[in-house]
């Protein structure tokens, strides 16, 4: 049989209040050790609003008032290069037939003058067979003149059989020098006939379109498309869309310096020829062409290119050191102070960057803001909350 031996009520007591004493030795010592560790300092409070941040030592992120410079103003946007179309010529043929040689293709460079397919064309068969025809005319037509004039100086014939005569050998060699200029305008050679009818390039260039292949049937007069386009491009073109809010800081004759995405380190100066009069409804913006002078060929035609206009005066623009701007999310950032311990964070449309190491702000600060001058730190101090 077990005896229970009762406690002393004192003793109870006396373990309550070691238990209190224990429990507030710890709390003193999580408070104390609060205080004491410095990471507890760097900690970043939360805020309702995700641009703003609080911090407990502002101090460690000095701040700098904004810059007001005058600067040229300046404008990048995307364009193409495309081939001048006043140097653009369609290649055609006035004779029908069928293609039996292609003598070159796209791609290539050409002279004037060179062949570029021969087609078997009746047409300049026919061509060849009427000169022949008319000058055989003219032939017969010449000895009649001489007899009549003979037998008119005899008195065997009237004045009417001479003019008769007469009239039937200028109007044979009517007929014959038109059809030998119907032979050269379809590119034929009166004094090599051939129904090999040559299709030459009208002009120098390169071949920047081949719509006909060996076999192909060609329409006289009618070809649609075009055989070939040939193109000179020793001076091309550049054609970007320029939104409908940045218009008015683009004029024809203004330079733009064109940066090709094949080599970034090349820029060509080129001159703005035409601002297109109409928008397109889509995207709110206009055509803007830019002429463009070509002489390494290193220029193709579809290369994609970074156009920079610059403004003709000078502007008052707000520049910010470049270590003020974090880029985030597709973004280019700053911290403004706000008060309280507080930062906020703005976004920016950014322009060029100076030699000095600043950045030109095209929106979102004005003059006398003040920024924090490490925003890549700060942004890390903030990811921290």
């Amino acid at each position: 049989m077990k005896t229970e031996i009762p406690v002393p009520s004192c003793v109870g007591v006396r373990l309550s209040m070691v238990l209190t004493a224990v429990a507030a030795v710890v709390i003193a010592f999580g408070c104390s050790r609060s205080r004491t560790d410095p990471s507890a300092n760097t900690k970043v409070e939360a805020n309702t609003d995700p641009n703003v941040f609080t911090l407990p030592h502002p101090e460690q992120f000095p701040v700098v008032e904004v810059e007001l410079r005058k600067v040229t103003d300046e404008l990048h946007v995307n364009g193409v290069i495309a081939p001048d179309v006043n140097r653009s010529v369609p290649v055609v043929s006035l004779g029908g037939g069928r293609v039996v040689e292609i003598k070159a293709k796209l791609g290539d460079s050409v002279k004037k003058g060179q062949t570029l397919l021969l087609i078997n064309s009746p047409d300049l068969s026919q061509a060849f067979s009427d000169y022949q025809k008319f000058k055989a005319d003219e032939q017969l037509a010449a000895k009649q003149l001489a007899r009549a004039q003979l037998l008119y100086d005899k008195g065997a014939i009237a004045l009417a059989d001479l003019e008769t005569a007469q009239d039937a050998d200028t109007k044979a060699k009517v007929d014959t020098q038109t059809a030998a200029q119907r032979v050269k305008v379809l590119g034929g050679n009166i004094n090599n006939p051939s129904p090999l009818l040559p299709v030459v390039a009208p002009i120098s260039g390169t071949i920047v379109d081949q719509q006909i292949t060996g076999g192909t049937g060609v329409k006289s007069l009618d070809n649609s498309p075009n055989l070939f386009t040939i193109a000179d491009l020793s001076t091309v073109w550049v054609v970007c869309d320029v939104y409908e809010d940045m218009l008015s800081r683009v004029h024809v004759g203004d330079t733009a310096e064109i940066t090709l995405n094949a080599y970034p380190d090349q820029k060509s100066p080129g001159r703005v020829v035409n601002i297109s009069e109409l928008l397109d409804p889509a995207t709110r913006s206009a055509k803007v062409r830019i002429e463009l002078p070509n002489p390494k060929g290193i220029m193709r035609a579809g290369m994609f290119v970074t156009a920079t206009f610059k403004g003709r005066e000078l502007i008052e623009r707000v520049v910010v050191p470049s270590t003020a701007i974090v880029h985030l999310h597709d973004k280019d950032w700053v911290f403004v102070p706000a008060g309280s311990n507080q930062f906020r964070r703005v976004a920016l449309q950014l322009g060029p960057q100076t030699s000095d190491g600043f950045v030109q702000v095209a929106s979102g600060l004005k003059p006398q803001d003040k920024v924090a001058t490490n925003a890549l730190q700060l942004s890390s101090a903030a990811e921290e909350q």
